[in-house]
């Protein structure tokens, strides 16, 4: 690319998407898939082998343009792992990948253009100030300085960093960096967006500027990719999600979906002390339609929370403490599992 004159070119995946900007992304994978275009990733039994460990075990999954879609599971699960064989940054042992319709351990240079990486760990140049780092990163892609220039300053607007663009990185807080992060990751437009646990260590109010940041971009049409142990955040920035678990899909759906399929409507959490909770779970059995029992409190999963707390208390059970609850993603996994997300 020539370093003065060249220009952003759009991708064929972007150019759908600005042709139905409000089409749910459903609607817009089939119409590309079922037109000249393809998803953007296509995964058949995907594999990868250390040793003898399987850290992914023959995963196949599809995500469709424009589509905000969600690996969770806990640490180990193989989600930064798939992540990284998306990026072309660790070769597959076997199945087949495309992004964008190429294999990214021929096609590498041109999956990787396409593309914006935010990894786990934020890896800014703190030699540089903020504006720097984003107009350095966008020289890594051939860009000119006169299309990076007024970039770096739309970035810096879109991450809320605008009266920062002199300062060091090292003079950011942890919800700024992560910020920067990803606007770097936007610098070349990518098609797709990778964000591998985005909102580690950062604080709520940190992580909700964060989601409203990347609502934002999906409202634009970036297909988001993101990997996740945080059920909030996987409900909501996911439109879709598969479920993690020692490199296995478990699970595949919506957020509303697979709870409906593998939840009850609410959750009723019952505290009788550590010594106790275990031993009253045959007789908590007819309050529910089915119980968990956890080391620290016991979990019933019912239509009517209140009603079931009421039986209990009118059969002479008080809990020390309870609390009824909407199902979440982390029952889904403990339901499918036996274990919970934090593990």
């Amino acid at each position: 690319m020539a370093a003065d004159d060249a220009t952003p070119v759009s991708s064929p995946l972007t150019a759908c998407l600005q042709e139905s900007p409000i089409r749910p992304a459903t609607e817009i994978g089939r119409a590309c898939r079922y037109g000249d275009l393809v998803p953007v990733i296509e995964a058949r039994e995907l594999t990868k082998v250390y040793g003898d460990l399987r850290a992914v075990d023959a995963i196949s999954f599809e995500v469709a343009p424009g589509e905000s879609f969600g690996l969770l599971g806990p640490n180990g699960a193989g989600k930064s792992t798939t992540m990284r064989m998306i990026g072309g940054t660790s070769l597959r042992t076997s199945g087949t990948l495309l992004v964008n319709g190429l294999d990214p351990e021929i096609h590498g240079p041109e999956v990787r253009a396409s593309l914006g990486v935010v990894p786990q760990t934020d890896n800014l140049d703190t030699e540089l100030r903020v504006r720097d780092n984003l107009i350095m990163y966008g020289r890594y892609f051939g860009l000119p300085y006169s299309y990076l220039r007024p970039k770096a300053e739309e970035l810096l607007e879109f991450a809320q960093l605008t009266e920062k663009a002199t300062e060091k990185v090292d003079n950011l807080s942890g919800g700024m960096k992560r910020r920067l992060t990803i606007a770097r990751a936007l610098v070349n437009e990518p098609a797709v967006l990778l964000l591998d646990e985005p909102t580690t260590g950062l604080d709520p109010q940190a992580r909700h500027i964060l989601w409203d940041r990347l609502f934002r971009l999906k409202e634009e049409g970036v297909t988001l990719i993101v990997t996740t142990h945080f059920m909030d955040e996987a409900e909501q920035l996911c439109d879709r999600l598969i479920v993690m678990d020692h490199g296995s899909i478990v699970a595949e759906g919506s957020p509303a979906a697979l709870i409906r399929q593998y939840s009850t409507r609410e959750v009723l959490e019952l505290r009788f002390g550590s010594d106790r909770n275990a031993a009253l779970v045959d007789q908590l059995r007819g309050y529910a339609d089915s119980i968990e029992a956890l080391p620290d409190r016991v979990l019933l999963y019912t239509g009517d929370g209140e009603a079931a707390l009421a039986h209990v208390r009118a059969d002479g059970l008080d809990p020390v403490t309870s609390l009824v609850r909407r199902s979440s993603l982390e029952d889904v996994f403990l339901r499918l599992t036996g274990r919970s997300l934090i593990d």
